[in-house]
């Protein structure tokens, strides 16, 4: 009798401490997942790189050194709970601001790296273009040779951390196919010139003629005018390609010198289309001169207000002329005025 009692008391207390247990572990599981699932610790958006092979612990490592994790050790605990550790991905994340453990997870898994941006304006030369390459720290790999001007597409690429500079080329050589590919069938009939080629050229001098986008229609509408007249374009960013191409360039107003430069890029001296472009033209300048304005014009010259006055005869076009060089010389001479005059701090 005594042993049974023996017996249920053991029982007893093994039943008990197994309900402590019990409770003890669920009481523990529900604290991590409130944990897991909590805001994190961070009030400020972090930037955490992962890099292609890193194990769990060094996830996790990378994480709490940016500060998102907290406590940091139950983070590969319950990730490999939830069977994620293999599907978490290299990359550049942005962790944003009070991220909890569960979304960082999730955003790991998701693979949504930062994309950075590079903006090439319209009207870049090539050079230029891979000047900025070179200096954008996040693509990765050397330059690769420069490609033909008048090639790469102007506009905003986007790229993940390590996307090489060659591959960023080709994707602006593949974008301006495409633009070629799409504008090119619904050009204007009868255009002084028979190939996309061509055109990116024409597009080229209109990019570097004007920087106001309503006028590139019209620029191109002139330079139509003067090609189908057999007159020559005499367009002054020829002048200065032809000089660059020489490694001859001109920083300062173009002499009458520069305009006599014998060079088949030098528009006052050669008729026709240059032998290839002068620049890299944007979307809206090759759709300029493949729908161009239709217009009496054949002169323009700048109005010093950042646009252009047009004129349909020579005669108007001096006239035009002689106004520019009228405010040029105005201009110039209230500078001197100005630098002459003390300021009113002196």
């Amino acid at each position: 009798m005594a042993r049974l009692r023996w017996r249920r008391r053991l029982l007893l207390f093994l039943l008990g401490v197994l309900s402590l247990a019990l409770t003890g572990a669920v009481a523990g599981y529900l604290w991590a997942e409130q944990r897991f699932r909590a805001s994190g610790p961070h009030t400020q958006p972090e930037i955490v790189l992962l890099q292609p092979g890193d194990s769990l612990a060094q996830i996790t490592a990378r994480l709490s050194d940016a500060g998102v994790l907290e406590p940091a050790w139950l983070f590969p605990v319950a990730v490999r709970v939830a069977d994620r550790a293999r599907a978490l991905k290299a990359g550049e994340y942005a962790i944003p601001a009070r991220a909890s453990m569960a979304e960082i997870m999730e955003l790991l898994v998701s693979g949504e790296v930062v994309q950075h941006q590079l903006t090439i304006p319209e009207g870049w030369r090539v050079p230029e273009i891979m000047a900025r390459l070179a200096a954008t720290e996040p693509l990765s790999g050397e330059l690769p040779d420069a490609p033909p001007e008048g090639s790469l597409l102007p506009e905003t690429y986007l790229f993940t951390r390590g996307e090489s500079r060659s591959v960023l080329i080709e994707r602006m050589q593949a974008a301006q196919k495409r633009v070629l590919a799409e504008l090119w069938p619904a050009r204007a009939r009868d255009l002084p010139f028979a190939t996309p080629w061509e055109a990116v050229i024409l597009a080229s001098i209109v990019e570097r003629e004007t920087s106001m986008a309503a006028e590139r229609p019209l620029v191109a509408g002139v330079f139509v005018n003067r090609l189908r007249k057999g007159m020559r374009l005499q367009s002054d960013p020829t002048v200065r390609y032809a000089l660059i191409h020489a490694q001859q360039p001109q920083t300062g107003p173009l002499t009458r010198q520069d305009l006599r430069f014998q060079s088949p890029y030098n528009s006052y001296q050669s008729d026709g289309l240059p032998p290839g472009p002068i620049a890299n033209p944007g979307r809206a300048a090759i759709a300029a001169v493949l729908q161009p304005e239709q217009t009496d014009a054949f002169y323009f010259v700048a109005d010093g207000a950042g646009g252009h006055a047009f004129a349909r005869s020579l005669r108007e076009h001096n006239v035009n002329v002689a106004r520019y060089r009228k405010l040029l010389r105005a201009r110039r001479k209230q500078r001197k005025t100005d630098q002459a005059e003390p300021s009113s701090a002196e």
